[in-house]
């Protein structure tokens, strides 16, 4: 037989502890993460979305091929997406008391995906999918990480990397797709042949 507990604390008990300390915010005395390190964390997710919406960015409008515009509009709308998610986690941030870390310095490095351009359409597409893949892995990270302690902050990365999922799919499938189509060579290979 289980033995029964209460749903909730005593409500009384709830009510004084949200009057304490209520310059904090969002952040109550129940909450168990590492505030600091939690903070840390999402500011170089924070970092690597910025670096992900620049590089989708520049492959937007460098895109150039036969099959260059629908996988330009491709680039075009994980850009957005991009954005999106950096926009929740740097919300995120100030809820937990911190500073969104936007400045432009330093933000390649506290990226945990690498800005890298490509030379033609399947360059920009695997660079995209390598991005996506390492996102994906670090953001599970800081899911298990985050575990019970932060169920907030865990949210919002499950639904950002279930996103991620989504984009490094959608890459897997152009990839697929331009060999199907047989996209030309790069340019160099054709010079040499």
């Amino acid at each position: 037989m289980a033995i029964q507990k209460p749903f909730l604390t005593d409500i009384k008990a709830i009510r004084a502890r949200a009057r304490e300390h209520i310059e904090k915010g969002a952040v109550t005395q129940g909450y168990q993460a590492d505030r600091e390190t939690v903070i840390k964390v999402l500011n170089e997710a924070l970092a690597t979305e910025l670096v992900c919406v620049l590089r989708y960015k520049y492959h937007y409008y460098m895109a150039a091929g036969i099959h260059a515009q629908s996988v330009a509009a491709e680039f075009l709308q994980h850009a957005g997406e991009e954005q999106q998610h950096a926009d929740r986690i740097a919300e995120r941030i100030t809820q937990l008391g911190g500073a969104p870390n936007l400045n432009p310095e330093g933000l390649t490095a506290r990226a945990h995906s690498d800005y890298v351009e490509g030379d033609d359409l399947v360059d920009m597409i695997k660079e995209d999918l390598v991005a996506e893949r390492i996102a994906i892995d670090s953001y599970r990270e800081i899911i298990q990480y985050l575990g019970n302690d932060d169920p907030t902050t865990r949210r919002v990365m499950e639904e950002v990397l279930a996103q991620e999922e989504e984009h490094a799919e959608d890459m897997k499938t152009l990839l697929e797709e331009l060999g199907k189509k047989g996209e030309p060579p790069k340019p160099r290979e054709a010079a040499r042949k």
